[in-house]
């Protein structure tokens, strides 16, 4: 793949200064702010959003665990708000109380001018929360961080970053999880993290620093960002990294780590998980940014080549915590191990008996695609010529869409019937209306497709419009299949465009083209599920188990661990990270309508989500649903006891488990069965 660079994408960490952040004769950019990804105990934290309900009362745990908050914003307003200062802007809370970090709890609509105000007042290190934040306002941010030395970004749609030995937590990660020790993880997935950190702690060996990467499409951190920060920590002598579909993160990050292997005579032992690797093509699993665009690699490429850059793979995160005792013995690491007692909730809890041993509030849905004569409508508008017909070798693909690594839009160019992988990838500046107007881009285009230099103008033309469709409306991809007509005058094909969902959903803009939604053409199970928050994904096939998990990463993981183990899954579902009693009951009705589903694998981990909640939840659905089927249940996490009790003492036919392995193998046993 080739790829052209542009000066606001450019910013990158010379492995000669990488430990020291040297900026000695150089200019000084975002990769500048790395170090603000540090906290710990001298962290002092501000929060924008400050006496919200979730803000305040996730100030109260993160105050009692030891977090050092300097007090929060709420615009135009001066007073005090849990014994702490309240501030109306962040300026003035710069300038009276300096703060290292700003949490930012505020709702997605609202989010990209907090970040903004919080770039401008130079706040070192921000952190975003939210979810549902538009693509193109985290656009319009990221032209403006990549022009900044000041404050590194965290997030959007993130559980946020939590340093275990130094006690500040900038975030929602349940806190019962987290033990000090010497682990540094970096994870896209929140539940995946906090099921990885969980068995970091069962094993004793605890967390330095988490860093939550999060799920959305443009993330202010990335892996290797991470990475760089891991490889120097002192506090690290482990690295745990969990990534999953979608943009490219995890191979750059493979291509550090094989760098860093040649380099250092003893590396710090690194592990990893991909989640997706059985996830449908097309399709948006859960995370906003769980979505392959074209020319990226699918999730079982990433895997490879992180296993191919001497990274060790696992199949699920309760596998983390041995696994990493074992290469921390195995590189002379294993004395530094936590001493901190196991907390309460990670200890093995209650069983049924029917536990067998083995012997060793909106969906996040994030996209529609319309239809494509309604495609063409909008290219006709645009005065571009459209024809359906089928492929030829003739035909050229030329797309706009977003580059996750250089957190910009880019134009990707392919030309014939080749693979999308064989592919030109141009990212440009987001607040450059006039990149079509570049005779260079115009010219690397046409060079690619092998055409005359007399064709660039009209390419030129075209990319404009098509930009204009992009960001007019707030696409997320354009893509095109075209050709030249004999008057040298470009006709479009094929097409298929996505929009954001999160602008209309959130933010209430471009209503009249979320209308040309098409309800009646999408699966009933999966429209009904997104009205109560859930998002299910229907999967083709003979699947006979159905899951219902929290989470979308470890909804994605659980897919893939069953099928590794033999099983068929009928569906991928998300309860969500906040799923309550009811939602549980409406996730067992929808199941209980396919009939595929032999049997129920209910596998929770409970970071928000109390385990005892999702019970609760299961023991509503089997007395008023008349259920049939048989259900493995697993709940590990916040309050895992209490739930496992009171599975245990329902009297109801469900089987109970608290590890993932023994709880898959007996849903695949019963199904068989």
């Amino acid at each position: 793949m080739r790829a052209r660079s542009f000066p606001h994408v450019a910013f990158r960490l010379s492995r000669a200064r990488t430990a020291g952040f040297s900026t000695s004769s150089r200019v000084l950019g975002y990769a500048d702010t790395l170090r603000n990804l540090k906290i710990g105990a001298h962290t002092k934290v501000l929060y924008q959003g400050f006496t919200g309900r979730q803000a305040t009362a996730n100030a109260k745990e993160s105050l009692e665990w030891g977090t050092t908050i300097v007090g929060g914003v709420k615009p135009g307003v001066e007073g005090e708000h849990l014994g702490l200062p309240v501030f109306p802007s962040v300026r003035v809370a710069k300038e009276k109380s300096n703060p290292d970090a700003s949490a930012i709890y505020v709702p997605g609509n609202q989010t990209a001018q907090a970040i903004e105000e919080a770039i401008e007042a130079e706040i070192p290190l921000v952190v975003a929360v939210a979810e549902h934040v538009p693509v193109h306002d985290m656009l319009r941010i990221h032209s403006i961080l990549q022009t900044q030395s000041k404050t590194r970004l965290v997030g959007a749609n993130c559980p946020g970053i939590i340093s275990a030995i130094g006690k500040c937590r900038i975030g929602f990660q349940p806190l019962t999880c987290f033990a000090p020790g010497r682990i540094g993880v970096v994870a896209k997935s929140g539940t995946l993290s906090y099921e990885a950190v969980a068995s970091l702690t069962r094993t004793g060996l605890g967390q330095s620093l988490c860093i939550g990467m999060g799920g959305d499409v443009l993330a202010g951190t990335n892996f290797v960002d991470a990475l760089k920060i891991f490889e120097n920590d002192e506090d690290t002598d482990g690295i745990v990294l969990i990534g999953e579909i979608g943009g490219t993160a995890e191979m750059d990050a493979a291509e550090w780590i094989k760098d860093y292997h040649k380099r250092t005579t003893n590396p710090k032992p690194i592990m990893a998980l991909v989640g997706g690797l059985e996830a449908p093509k097309g399709r948006v699993m859960g995370h906003a940014g769980a979505w392959v665009a074209p020319g990226e690699p699918d999730a079982r490429a990433k895997y490879d080549a992180l296993q191919k850059a001497g990274v060790t793979l696992v199949s699920h995160p309760e596998k983390f915590g041995p696994g990493m005792k074992t290469l921390l013995g195995n590189t002379g690491r294993g004395s530094n191990t936590s001493t901190t007692p196991t907390p309460a909730g990670q200890r093995r809890g209650f069983h049924t008996v029917r536990r067998t041993r083995a012997s060793g509030q909106f969906a996040q849905r994030r996209s529609l695609h319309i239809k494509q004569h309604q495609a063409f409508d909008m290219l006709k508008e645009a005065k571009i010529q459209t024809q359906a017909k089928e492929a030829s070798p003739e035909d050229f693909h030329l797309s706009v869409t977003v580059d996750r690594t250089s957190l910009s839009p880019c134009v990707t160019v392919s030309s014939g019937n080749k693979s999308p992988k064989s592919s030109l990838r141009i990212p440009f500046n987001y607040a450059n209306p006039e990149f079509s107007s570049s005779t260079a881009i115009q010219s690397e285009i046409v060079s690619f497709l092998g055409f005359e230099t007399d064709y660039q103008e009209v390419v030129g033309k075209y990319l404009q419009e098509l930009y204009n469709i992009f960001k007019d409306n707030e696409a997320f991809v354009l893509e095109t299949r075209a050709s030249f007509s004999p008057e040298k005058k470009i006709v479009v094909h094929e097409t298929r465009f996505g929009f954001d969902d999160a602008a209309y959903k959130s933010s209430g803009r471009h209503e009249k083209l979320h209308q040309l939604r098409d309800f009646a053409a999408e699966v009933p199970e999966e429209v009904r599920a997104e009205k109560s928050g859930i998002v299910y994904v229907k999967l083709e096939g003979e699947g006979s188990i159905g899951t219902l998990v929290n989470g979308a990463g470890l909804a994605m993981n659980t897919v893939d661990a069953l099928i590794l183990k033999g099983g068929k899954p009928a569906n991928f579902l998300d309860a969500g990270g906040k799923a309550t009693s009811a939602t549980v009951k409406e996730c067992f009705s929808i199941l209980c309508e396919d009939a595929r589903v032999k049997t129920i694998f209910v596998n929770i981990f409970g970071g928000l989500t109390r385990c005892d909640m999702i019970a609760e939840g299961i023991m509503d659905a089997f007395k008023d649903l008349d259920m049939k089927v048989p259900v493995v249940v697993r709940l590990r996490g916040t309050n895992e006891e209490k739930g496992q009790k009171l599975i245990a003492e329902s009297g109801l036919p469900l089987h109970a488990f608290d590890s993932f392995e023994e709880a898959a193998e007996k849903v695949i046993s019963l199904t068989k069965a």
